[in-house]
């Protein structure tokens, strides 16, 4: 997805400098091409070759090593198409913030004219001086993106805000900026993720194989592409869009019908649990020597129930899973779900669906036509779905 971009990454010298190789990963992944420039520090925690390795390209270090008769400062400026700086310390921030150009990351900074982020790291009691909030500020005055410290335990072993945010976090406020077909801004689009737990006690539930790859995918691209997102998800995830965590199909339900009442639309990609333990027990039970036996009741058809107090303005998309009869079924769903596009899938296939990174799909719409989507990554899958489904303004 990002063959032709140019991300350039700065590092300097903070804790969290290992964990840009991860994102150097993916942006190579997506086909990228990576330029690193470090500060002298940064090499104190994180080494040239393992960079260099990752970005499969020359690490800028030196502020004067000149190539085909450009100073380096300069050349790196002119190839990249973004400037991310992960992590950010409390000096360099405010090396930027004054124009100071004391090595080639804060040489390149003030000679670079298009998009920067930036993700700072650092101890909680430097991160709230006031000369580094000053510093923030300043910077976000000047169209600068700041990527705020997560709060948790840090390096100098106390607990507080300044570690760096998580890498998922920075790849996609950066990834977004380069994809530059914003066709979703101004909806709001509420997608669920993830297979609903039923409690059978304290310790036992009945659940499914869901994993939330897709809906994940799904809230991913479509954030990428400009939509105010909420995922309302099982699966415990960072974003930098709206996350509500949720456990039962009970609890998913009502996220839903409240953040849906000003949406534009709803994805139901999770899979929700159709029963639940209609006398769960709060403590665990005991084995005796008997057969346990529960007794189950309908869980509320989130679908359905949506589907019919929808305004005309409003979209609903359903997923359906099936094992057998694949299309017969998803358009005997959409017909009594009352939805306006179905999602099927074939779980039968073991390398696609649930738990795996692929995905094969059917789109079916309320005239019962459909689009078939071949085996791809879900990432790709989400793609094809939202474009299909909202169209691509392109």
């Amino acid at each position: 997805m990002l063959t032709g971009k140019t991300v350039l990454i700065g590092i300097t010298g903070a804790i969290a400098a290992y964990k840009i190789c991860e994102v150097i990963r993916m942006f190579k992944k997506e086909n990228a091409n990576v330029k690193v420039v470090v500060t002298p520090n940064a090499l104190n925690f994180v080494t040239k070759t393992t960079l260099e390795a990752l970005s499969q390209n020359p690490v800028a270090i030196e502020q004067f090593n000149i190539q085909e008769y450009k100073p380096e400062h300069i050349a790196l400026t002119d190839e990249a198409d973004i400037f991310l700086i992960a992590p950010a310390s409390a000096n360099t921030i405010a090396k930027l913030a004054l124009g100071i150009c004391d090595n080639l990351l804060t040489s390149t900074f003030c000679a670079y004219k298009k998009q920067v982020v930036i993700a700072p790291c650092m101890n909680t009691n430097m991160w709230e001086n006031p000369a580094t909030v000053k510093n923030i500020q300043t910077l976000k005055k000047r169209g600068i993106d700041i990527i705020e410290p997560e709060t948790g335990f840090l390096a100098c072993g106390t607990n507080g805000k300044g570690r760096l945010a998580d890498i998922n976090v920075i790849y996609e406020t950066v990834k977004i900026k380069l994809i530059p077909n914003q066709y979703l801004k101004g909806k709001k689009i509420v997608i669920t993720a993830g297979g609903t737990v039923e409690e059978i006690d304290s310790v036992r539930y009945i659940g499914n194989y869901s994993s939330g790859k897709m809906g994940i995918a799904l809230a991913d691209t479509a954030y990428r592409h400009g939509a105010d997102v909420v995922l309302i998800s099982t699966v415990e995830t960072q974003k930098n869009y709206k996350v509500i965590n949720v456990k039962s199909a009970e609890d998913m339900y009502s996220a839903v019908k409240k953040e849906f009442e000003n949406a534009h639309s709803l994805i139901m990609a999770a899979a929700v649990s159709d029963y639940k333990v209609k006398n769960k027990s709060l403590q665990k039970i005991k084995k005796d020597g008997n057969p346990l036996t529960l007794e189950l009741i309908e869980n509320p058809d989130i679908l359905k129930e949506i589907s019919s107090i929808k305004n005309k303005n409003q979209i609903v998309i359903g997923f359906c899973a099936e094992s057998q009869n694949l299309l017969e079924n998803a358009k005997e769903k959409i017909i009594k779900k009352g939805c306006d596009f179905i999602c099927a899938n074939d779980i039968s296939k073991k390398d696609i669906g649930f738990s795996s990174n692929y995905n094969e799909l059917y789109i079916i719409d309320k005239e019962l036509n459909t689009y078939h989507i071949e085996k791809t990554d879900k990432l790709n899958a989400a793609e094809e779905i939202l474009g299909k489904i909202y169209g691509t303004g392109k």
